[in-house]
């Protein structure tokens, strides 16, 4: 068989060896030259050399061939069966083959890309305080934003003008006679509704003490009132015309109301003066810190100065009360007095020191 080309495997070299069993020789001590190829006889006994017999078609010899060997990597060519594809050059082992550019390219370009990303993450490992902060001003900005944005929208945008005012708190004034007098502000908006024009369209309502406004989007305005409470009635002076009345009067001496005939449930107050003197002062505080159950049963109260007020009941006792100070204290005390000594048992209740009341 015609071995393939390129393929030299050294054949173990055919020996013929002649040996006869008689005794052994005496060897002559120089061994014949290598080259020999004769027959010697040594003692009448005939002895063969061995030679390595040549193959036909091989002209090197086997000392030859091994140099070579180790010389030269022997390599084999491979075998094409139809169809199949050689065996790549990466698969010798121990030989670099060449990159393609194509290949070099994509390398490089895998290279690039590792080298940026990790410049990437080193970027982001170095910076996430910045980042982080940066991030923090930019949620404030925004939220700034948003905020003047909402105001400026609520501000002067037509869906917060007010279309409808609400008032409660109200007894002795009329809760339309407000709204008509607030009628002005409508189609305003809720944010630009001018708080001192308000008051200006309530301070013609004497009964008003106080007021509180409340905007309630996307167009309502709250107006929660406070009236004067009275305290008393003020007789009509000797000097007075007789088409004047008894006039309803509050702590601050506000007129609420005026009426021909007595108040019911209303102590008739003497400040001598008038509403603009310290005595009334002082007998309005007075009967305006007393419980409803003493004030019923008040008929007239009586200060020339505001350290002398004088409580009159209707069963005729008197309750000598003095000045307004620790006035809570003294009610409490006359109170007690009141059930401890019933009125038209006594004749007069002396609450000027309340650690020490007197009854008469």
């Amino acid at each position: 068989m015609k071995r393939p080309q390129g393929f030299d495997r050294p054949r173990r070299p055919h020996t013929e060896v002649h040996t006869r069993q008689p005794e052994p020789p005496k060897v002559s001590p120089s061994p014949p030259p290598a080259s020999s190829t004769a027959v010697t006889m040594v003692s009448g006994i005939r002895e063969a050399t061995t030679e390595p017999i040549p193959i036909v078609g091989d002209t090197v010899s086997r000392p030859e061939r091994e140099s070579r060997s180790a010389e030269v990597p022997e390599t084999r060519a491979p075998e094409t069966r139809g169809p199949e594809k050689q065996a790549s050059p990466k698969q010798v082992p121990g030989k670099q083959v060449p990159l393609t550019p194509a290949a070099a390219r994509r390398n490089l370009r895998q290279a690039q890309r590792a080298r940026k990303q990790y410049e990437r993450q080193e970027v982001r490992r170095f910076t996430w305080r910045s980042r982080r902060r940066t991030r923090s001003w930019l949620i404030a900005g925004g939220i700034l934003v948003a905020l003047v944005v909402f105001v400026v929208v609520g501000a002067y945008s037509p869906l917060m003008a007010l279309r409808t005012i609400e008032v409660s708190g109200t007894s002795r004034v009329l809760a339309d006679q407000v709204q008509s007098a607030l009628s002005g502000q409508l189609g305003t908006p809720l944010p630009l509704i001018d708080a001192d024009r308000v008051k200006r369209d309530l301070a013609q309502f004497t009964l008003i003490q106080s007021f509180v406004t409340e905007s309630r989007p996307p167009g309502t305005l709250v107006v929660r009132i406070v009236e004067r409470q009275p305290v008393g009635a003020i007789a009509p002076g000797d000097d007075a015309p007789d088409e004047a009345g008894f006039e309803l009067v509050d702590a601050a001496g506000v007129v609420i109301q005026s009426s021909p005939e007595r108040p019911e449930g209303y102590p008739i107050i003497d400040a001598g003066t008038g509403p603009g003197s310290a005595g009334f002062r002082s007998a309005a505080a007075v009967v305006a810190a007393l419980p409803e159950s003493i004030r019923t049963q008040l008929d007239t109260v009586t200060a020339a100065t505001k350290d002398d007020v004088t409580l009159t009941l209707t069963s005729g006792a008197t309750v000598v009360w003095g000045s307004p100070e620790r006035t809570d204290y003294k009610a409490v005390v006359l109170a007690a007095l009141l059930v401890g000594n019933p009125p038209g048992s006594v004749d007069e209740y002396d609450v000027t020191s309340p650690d020490s009341a007197v009854v008469r």
